[in-house]
């Protein structure tokens, strides 16, 4: 059985569950496909940042997403010589949620799930494994899956791989990573919880062990932090070593329900970022694209940007069935910053506060290393301390998705905006969606208007695509009666003109 959408999302995590209710709301035909049958998993990350609530407020979503079961975490405090020393802040972030909700993904899943099941061109398929991908030469043209009933193909314009570390979709596409050395793995287990205890951001450690609490409604998700490779001879130890040194970091709970080892899973921890996220007619986002470190809880949070700039940059093109190699490739141009920064500084911790707290030393970090596990935290919260401009890491100040509400069809001969002017003096961006107090309106000749914030957004919209190579044409281009080219090798390759850029046209041109 062969099915055709516009974009296939390999993946119902939270980049591909973003990114599939952003493209529905924009009018695009997309299908997300989603291996197991629900969304209930141990290693799921549950930290949710303030532009990421935001972005829930801009989706309508925000009630309900306040009335799922939460903590949330206004500072991240750390021990220094037995007293604690706060790190971040967040009542400083100029946010409407300036502190970081912890939230079971599962739930957050779901309420994605819900709203986008309300879009008329969103189709969510669960317990649907892709297990290749369709090509027409060069290009990628869908996937090939099982599902509950049996096994079919999906052909697409765009197939997007949003499906984790271990991607089929990028080992599929033979895209090439970049990888990091990472210390530790984490060992995942429960404790009972009081109702009344707290969470930090910050693990509490001791000589040779480091563990984070995350709590849940009724109990404690443990991330026990041990030497990278070390799990079958920290095991051999014994269950009651073990239990000793939860209960040593943990004396505000028990260890009575760790009865046996079967309690406690092991999360190979690993640290990378592919060196192209696209090719022909695919792109990679998310844990797919860039898989993080668990230190700082950042991983939901860079998804959902990725979603973001993924669905503000493509969605047009996509509507007109136009994505260019270009286009996907300015997915990555605007992500990448804010991937390697955050990369960097979890680096930092590894090298300069874990590996050495896991290798037995008492550790008491120098005030350099305490003023670089803020910026982990606050720059991929969306907002930074007061004073600052741009920030290395989330979506800027003032960044308001472009596609959080449905999208009307383009008027004809009026493919742009229509100069979205807000009442506080503020324009948005009709490319990027940036609030910006700079923003300029370009008005044509048969009256449509633009509203951008730079002229490299303006490009983006007004600059016509080579109908060959599909790059923007900043210059004069080569025009012929049907098309419009960016250079004579481009005219001579899509259509029978007899131009060349020198005189005489070289012999074999």
């Amino acid at each position: 059985m062969t099915e055709h959408t516009t974009c296939v999302v390999v993946g119902g995590g939270p980049a591909g569950m973003v990114l599939g209710l952003l493209l529905a709301r924009a009018g695009v035909a997309v299908t997300v496909l989603e291996k197991h049958g629900d969304f209930l998993r141990d290693f799921r990350g549950d930290t949710v940042h303030p532009s990421t609530i935001r972005l829930l407020d801009e989706l309508g979503l925000g009630e309900r997403f306040a009335a799922l079961p939460q903590s949330r975490v206004e500072q991240a405090v750390f021990p220094v010589h037995g007293r604690p020393l706060p790190v971040v802040d967040f009542g400083r972030l100029k946010q409407p949620h300036p502190y970081i909700a912890l939230v079971p993904q599962w739930d957050l899943l779901n309420l994605l799930a819900d709203a986008g099941r309300a879009e008329p061109t969103f189709t969510l398929r669960m317990r649907t494994e892709v297990t290749g991908l369709l090509r027409d030469r060069d290009r990628v043209t869908g996937v090939r899956y099982t599902g509950p009933d049996g096994d079919g193909e999906l052909r697409a314009d765009l197939t997007v791989g949003c499906d984790g570390r271990k991607s089929v979709v990028r080992a599929g596409a033979g895209l090439r990573t970049r990888d990091f050395p990472v210390p530790f793995d984490v060992w995942w287990f429960r404790l009972p919880r009081q109702s009344s205890a707290g969470y930090s951001l910050v693990p509490r450690t001791a000589p040779g062990r480091a563990m984070i609490m995350i709590p849940r409604e009724g109990y404690f998700q443990i991330a026990y932090l041990i030497p990278k490779g070390q799990d079958a001879a920290l095991r051999a130890r014994g269950l009651d070593a073990f239990r000793r040194e939860v209960a040593a970091l943990a004396p505000e709970s028990t260890v009575d329900g760790l009865t046996s080892w079967d309690d406690v899973k092991l999360l190979d921890v690993r640290m990378d970022r592919l060196r192209r996220w696209h090719t022909a007619g695919l792109l990679c986002i998310g844990d797919a694209a860039h898989a993080m470190s668990p230190a700082g809880g950042v991983g939901i949070n860079l998804a959902v940007q990725d979603a973001v700039a993924a669905a503000t940059i493509l969605a047009e093109p996509l509507r007109r069935g136009r994505v260019t190699a270009g286009g996907l490739a300015a997915v990555r141009r605007r992500r990448l910053p804010a991937t390697a920064l955050t990369q960097a500084l979890q680096r930092v911790l590894h090298r300069r506060l874990l590996a050495p707290i896991l290798s037995g030393a008492e550790v008491q970090p120098p005030a350099p290393l305490l003023g670089a596990v803020g910026p982990v935290a606050v720059a991929v919260g969306g907002a930074g301390p007061p004073g600052r401009g741009r920030h290395p890491a989330g979506t800027r100040p003032g960044v308001r998705p472009a596609l959080t509400r449905r999208l009307s069809p383009p008027r004809a001969g009026n493919p742009v905006g229509t100069g979205n002017i807000q009442g506080d003096g503020m324009a948005i961006c009709d490319t990027c969606g940036n609030e910006y107090d700079k923003a300029f309106t370009v008005t044509s000749h048969d009256g449509w208007t633009a509203t951008f914030d730079s002229i490299e957004c303006a490009s983006a919209k007004l600059a016509p695509e080579c109908a060959h190579c599909g790059c923007r044409i900043l210059g004069h281009g080569v025009e012929t009666p049907e098309a419009i080219y960016c250079c004579a090798h481009c005219a001579r390759k899509a259509s029978n003109a007899d131009i060349n850029d020198r005189y005489p046209v070289p012999a074999g041109a």
